[in-house]
């Protein structure tokens, strides 16, 4: 799962989030009308100026570490935040107003500013603001020491704990490691507590009963259907889920013994090779199947037909092409970070940029020779096309449809890279035999379908901590209440209440919404079975490549060009023919390894 960047979807998608289903009252004030009009062209006009700023120094920032880059980019940050503070708490005086469909549209975009929206009291805002600062020094300057020999100790960093549980088999050190990190988070809970109170306080102030309505306000629904639909959406999911916790529980159990993993109940969230147990996939090689060989290598297919970091990219604007989309500027390559720079500091981490909502369009990475990358790029690619796509609507309205469009969109191209694509690029003479796509249809799920309840849960919980219906007193209780429920995953040693878990994951202290992963990762399935029609594929699911078809691409283009200028559900209806949310489309897509694994796991005992 690629990590949100400021500047990943769009200028103006930094801090505007999706539109809310307020309800309007009539009025017939006309000059307030006109009042309102002016204020949302001069917002948009405002907005746009400062978010080309702080692009600018947001890309410097980020291609080129140093104290001053850093100082340039945390002024045009501020400048940018108090305006679209200003802003939002502005446009709630026009709550009344019965304005026509667009303009209340921008009006309640303008109004869903941050994800927890300050008071208009300075001085709780200013605190708001403190407090969310501190939490994230908490968590990123946070370490687990450990002693070695002797009295030497080693202290780890959480990306380095995250790597050591993705290789460790020995189950006493993933139990120190887990319970190491955990040490960090204690210290946010009273911190978070007050922000909840300011939070709801502010979001009061906006027209919201409180922070969980608020959030659950951004997908063109009722709050309450839209927390329905997504529990929906996971009922179609759950059962392909439970079998692969079974299978993967009866494995790891043969693997460590009753001692460490029982054979029946909730898996120790310890050993599934990832800290926070979101993604399996790093215990692949203990629970494949025998017949899990592709056929090929795709690192070693990279190595051989790839000449350089640009060529892989070159390969992947080739895809989109072959779509029917235009080439990448000139700028793009000019402009762009492929490589790690040899004489300074830069940030590695993969991401697409659009610098001013137009056509200065950019990815930053590190690109390596490999499997990874390669699909990495074409996800990457996915979210510039995106951002070219929808460049015609006005500033408010460049965005993605909804929170999870413009991850589903780079997910989908990867879901692309298949074998008939790499046969269609010449890198293949012919198509593998599919009895090995076992394997790889297993990794993916350890992936893709152990994320799901990950992705729900997480947002269930801050719902239920924003309403009031998880106390702070049962803060951690009601944390591992949902991991059982919906994970079926359990802390490997007792907790408590003294413990704040939530804070161990970047997006609670980070204040980053989950719902928008849980929904990308429903989303690309979808797109992809509507993009495979439109190309006239028929076969399995797992093995189409939209690569080449210009039907397809006209499908993509006619979502992708709406940006958020209408809700989501239009969006949706434009590429796939549904207004609604539809995960059937991954039971479509990994059928071949639900039937392996019902047969598997004959005479075990399913369920926790």
């Amino acid at each position: 799962m690629t990590c949100p960047t400021r500047l990943r979807k769009s200028i103006l998608s930094l801090v505007l989030a999706l539109v809310s289903t307020t309800v309007w009252g009539a009025s017939d004030d006309g000059p307030r009308i006109t009042e309102a009009k002016a204020f949302i062209t001069n917002a948009e006009s405002q907005l746009e100026a400062a978010g080309h700023e702080l692009a600018h120094a947001s890309w410097l920032a980020a291609t080129y570490i140093n104290y001053d880059s850093q100082k340039v980019e945390a002024l045009a940050y501020q400048r940018f935040l108090e305006l679209s503070v200003d802003y939002a708490n502005s446009a709630a005086r026009f709550n009344d107003l019965a304005l026509e469909e667009s303009d209340r549209r921008k009006m309640e975009l303008l109004k869903q500013v941050l994800t927890f929206p300050a008071p208009s009291d300075s001085e709780m805002s200013r605190e708001l603001a403190e407090i969310g600062s501190e939490m994230s020094a908490i968590y990123g300057s946070g370490q687990f020491c450990r002693t070695l020999t002797g009295e030497e100790q080693e202290c780890l960093s959480g990306d380095t704990i995250e790597n050591l549980m993705r290789t460790s088999r020995d189950p006493d050190e993933l139990l120190e490691l887990w319970i190491g990190w955990r040490e960090v988070s204690p210290p946010m809970k009273p911190l978070y507590e007050r922000q909840v109170e300011i939070g709801n306080e502010g979001a009061q102030q906006l027209g919201y009963d409180n922070l969980s309505t608020f959030w659950r306000s951004k997908y063109d629904m009722q709050p309450d259907a839209f927390a329905a639909d997504a529990d929906l959406q996971w009922s179609k999911v759950k059962p392909f889920y439970d079998a692969l916790h079974c299978h993967v529980r009866a494995e790891l159990n043969d693997y460590y013994g009753d001692d460490v993993v029982p054979a029946t109940g909730p898996i120790p969230a310890h050993v599934l090779g990832n800290q926070w147990a979101q993604d399996w996939s790093a215990i692949y090689d203990l629970v494949a199947p025998q017949s899990s060989d592709l056929g090929y290598n795709l690192d070693q297919l990279v190595e051989k037909n790839v000449e350089d970091a640009k060529h892989i990219v070159r390969i992947a604007e080739n895809f989109f092409i072959s779509l029917g989309f235009e080439p990448l500027p000139d700028t793009f390559w000019e402009r762009s970070m492929f490589t790690e720079p040899i004489d300074h500091q830069a940030v590695c981490h993969a991401s697409a940029w659009n610098l001013d909502d137009q056509d200065d369009l950019r990815i930053k990475m590190c690109i390596d020779k490999n499997a990874e990358e390669f699909k990495t790029v074409h996800h990457e690619l996915g979210h510039n096309f995106y951002q070219r796509a929808y460049k015609e609507q006005s500033a408010l309205f460049r965005g993605s449809a909804n929170d999870g469009f413009h991850e589903a969109i780079g997910d989908t191209i990867a879901l692309s890279v298949t074998p008939k694509y790499l046969v269609d690029i010449g890198w293949l003479e012919e198509e593998p035999p599919i009895e090995g796509d076992l394997g790889y249809l297993m990794n993916m799920a350890l992936d893709k379908i152990a994320f799901l309840p990950w992705g729900l849960m997480i947002d269930k919980w801050r719902w239920q901590v924003f309403n009031g219906e998880v106390s702070p007193d049962e803060y951690n209780q009601g944390w591992w209440n949902l991991r059982e429920e919906y994970q079926g995953v359990k802390a490997p040693v007792a907790r408590s209440e003294v413990n704040f878990d939530p804070g161990a994951k970047y997006h609670i202290p980070g204040n980053t919404p989950y719902m928008r992963y849980f929904l990308s990762y429903i989303q690309q399935f979808q797109f992809h079975r509507a993009l495979c029609e439109a190309a006239g594929f028929e076969g399995a699911l797992h093995r189409c490549s939209i690569y080449n078809s210009k039907d397809a691409g006209e499908k993509l283009n006619a979502m992708l060009e709406m940006g958020i200028s209408r809700p989501w559900q239009d969006a949706m209806q434009a590429m796939t023919g549904q207004r609604e949310l539809d995960a059937s489309a991954i039971i479509d897509y990994f059928a071949p390894l639900k039937e392996w694994l019902d047969v598997q796991n004959q005479g075990r005992q399913c369920g926790w």
